[in-house]
């Protein structure tokens, strides 16, 4: 212990008395500017406290659907929650969760996901008021998939907004001729299908009936509608509701179902009937 420690304290002048200040009239002013001193201090705790819980959230958020989804740990994921978290939080519903990510792998291909859920309960014990999303992918993941589906010639597969083009050929008397054929995409119980919407036989438009009369039951094989079957690689409980080519990708539409928190079963993978 040094000496300055057994030093008894000496205690310290009175500043007022040394220095009187003359009484001034009080008026409502100092409330006034007390009362701003403290707002001022209560919104800048406001907004550490709600940048905090904004970080917890989306990162909480994000670490899930890195987890359900097989991520990378270092996956991109873009997690938005618009408006204030911590009334949300202390209310036990954020009103609004968007998420966006890109070269997520689906089944055999990968495709680009965004999702908006509305009234989700953060605590997961409760239905989801809705939520929808759009899986994008374009021509070179779109014919993988199509590699899946039997006799489809997915080598030749491309995009011509609104529709999909193929070329097949039909073998009739051992002769090969080519059929260029415009398909149209959508979504039927849940999965995709590919409907024929016009057919061209040597640069020219040729009628489904036209095409039956000439070559018989080998146009069946180009006339016929196309089902996808894409339950086996999406959780029971997104339902495809729509399917339409956008420029240079397609974009599947899908609903999420309410009770997707609270119903495990609705986390597994679909089946194909």
């Amino acid at each position: 212990m040094s000496a300055a420690d057994t030093q008894p304290t000496q205690p310290l002048p009175d500043w007022a008395q040394a220095h009187p200040v003359p009484r001034r009239r009080r008026t409502g002013w100092g409330w006034v500017v007390a009362l701003v001193i403290v707002a001022a201090l209560a919104v800048g705790a406001w907004f550490i406290g709600e940048a905090i819980a904004r970080d917890l959230v989306t990162k909480t958020i994000r670490e899930q659907i890195v987890s359900e989804l097989a991520l990378p740990a270092d996956h991109p994921v873009d997690v938005s929650v618009p408006g204030a978290i911590l009334p949300q939080l202390i209310g036990g519903t954020l009103d609004e969760i968007s998420i966006a990510s890109d070269d997520v792998t689906i089944g055999p291909m990968t495709a680009d996901i965004t999702l908006q859920a509305t009234e989700v309960p953060v605590r997961g014990n409760g239905e989801i008021d809705g939520a929808s999303g759009t899986v994008r992918i374009d021509e070179e993941q779109l014919r993988t998939l199509m590699e899946t589906v039997d006799q489809f010639p997915a080598e030749t597969l491309g995009l011509d907004a609104p529709n999909l083009t193929m070329s097949i050929e039909l073998t009739f008397f051992g002769i090969s001729i080519p059929i260029a054929v415009a398909l149209t995409p959508s979504a039927v119980d849940g999965g995709i299908v590919l409907t024929p919407q016009s057919l061209q036989l040597a640069g020219a438009e040729i009628s489904a009936d036209a095409l039956r009369d000439r070559f018989g039951a080998v146009a069946d094989i180009v006339i016929r509608d196309w089902p996808v079957c894409v339950a086996q690689y999406l959780p029971a409980g997104l339902s495809l509701t729509g399917m339409r080519v956008d420029g240079e990708v397609v974009v599947a539409d899908f609903d999420v179902a309410q009770d997707v928190l609270t119903n495990p079963a609705q986390l597994e993978n679909g089946s194909c009937a």
